[in-house]
C-alpha cells in the first residue's frame, strides 16, 4: 500500500531542516514496490523559534501533514513528536540526501513488517 512522507528540506535535495523550524515540507509518496515521486510542496509558518513554541502553530505544521504517515526530519522535539504520534504519523530524524534517506526508511519497513514488531 502506498504511502506519504512529509520532508523538512530547505534545498529538495537533503532532509536538513528541524520540525519546528521548516518553511516548507516536501510530500513524497513512495509505492509499495519502494519507489517514490514528489507529489507537492507544502509552505509552513514554523511554529518554533529563538526559543519560543507557539502551540497553535505546532498544530496547524500537524495538520498540514494529516494525510502523511510519516516525517523526516534532522531534529524533532519530544512535544512536536508526540503531536505527530497522536495524528498517527511517525517522526524520524535523519539528516541525509533525501534519495538515501528513502533507502533506509524503506528497508527499515520491510524489516519492521516481516518481523512484526
Amino acid at each position: 500500500m502506498a504511502y506519504r512522507v512529509a520532508v523538512a528540506s530547505s534545498d529538495g535535495k537533503v532532509v536538513n531542516q528541524h520540525f519546528g523550524r521548516s518553511r516548507q515540507f516536501l510530500i513524497f509518496e513512495i509505492t509499495d514496490s519502494g519507489e517514490w515521486s514528489l507529489v507537492e510542496h507544502r509552505e509552513n509558518v514554523p511554529p518554533c523559534g529563538f526559543g519560543d513554541h507557539h502551540e497553535d502553530g505546532m498544530k496547524r505544521s500537524v495538520e498540514l501533514l494529516s494525510d502523511c504517515s510519516k516525517v523526516l526530519v534532522s531534529q524533532i522535539g519530544p512535544g512536536a513528536e508526540q503531536a505527530l504520534k497522536l495524528k498517527g504519523i511517525t517522526a524520524y530524524a535523519i539528516t541525509d540526501f533525501i534519495e538515501n534517506a528513502f533507502q533506509k526508511l524503506i528497508e527499515y519497513d520491510k524489516k519492521t513488517f516481516r518481523l512484526g514488531v
